[in-house]
């Protein structure tokens, strides 16, 4: 079930700001876990604790499932390189989450909620599952008859900085190749995962 609870109260339990809004907050009330007891609970981990708290920093920035999240390890794992660079790539190559790295949406639940209702064309064809890969070559658009939207508007309008593997022009975007770790989230420790689910 995906969570649909307070997200600041996500990003203080796993102490780095999980979405853009979080991040002004965080460093104004500094990364205090959720609770009454929140300053007190700040305590050693154990090499399990580390990597339980990566997996779920992973899924909840993503917004993905346990479900789908472990589905994503085992499909990277059958791959052939590294486990989690490979990872990252399909994390990073889903529909919601390049719509979102093109700055068509201001968070990655906006992307999901725009791909979803049909307003992202894919290679010009329509596409509403946002676990959907896309491909280097791939063009992703804002729908023509949403394009005026105020919000969408207000997105393209703003500043966003456009990792290296993708363009956009006006409300288009391709994907130029397939991404380099500096270019996915580097506050990430893959390793942490995949030890998660080698156990």
């Amino acid at each position: 079930m995906r969570y649909t609870g307070p997200k600041r109260r996500l990003s203080r339990r796993e102490g780095v700001a999980l979405f853009p809004k979080d991040i002004k907050a965080l460093e104004r009330k500094g990364a205090v876990p959720p609770g009454q007891r929140g300053n007190r609970m700040k305590r050693r981990l154990s090499e399990y604790g580390l990597q339980l708290r990566e997996k779920q920093k992973a899924k909840r920035m993503f917004g993905i499932s346990e479900k789908q999240f472990s589905g994503i390890v085992k499909e990277a794992s059958r791959s052939k390189g590294a486990t989690g660079q490979t990872l990252l790539e399909l994390l990073e190559t889903r529909i919601d989450n390049v719509v979102y790295r093109l700055g068509f949406a201001k968070s990655r639940t906006e992307a999901r909620q725009l791909v979803s209702h049909g307003h992202i064309k894919v290679d010009g064809k329509k596409l509403t599952i946002p676990s959907s890969k896309v491909k280097v070559n791939c063009t992703v658009a804002i729908s023509p008859n949403f394009v005026d939207n105020t919000q969408v508007k207000k997105n393209l309008e703003e500043s966003k900085e456009i990792p290296g593997w993708l363009e956009r022009k006006a409300a288009v975007g391709k994907i130029l190749r397939i991404p380099q770790r500096e270019d996915m989230e580097s506050v990430i420790n893959e390793q942490l995962i995949v030890e998660y689910y080698s156990r």
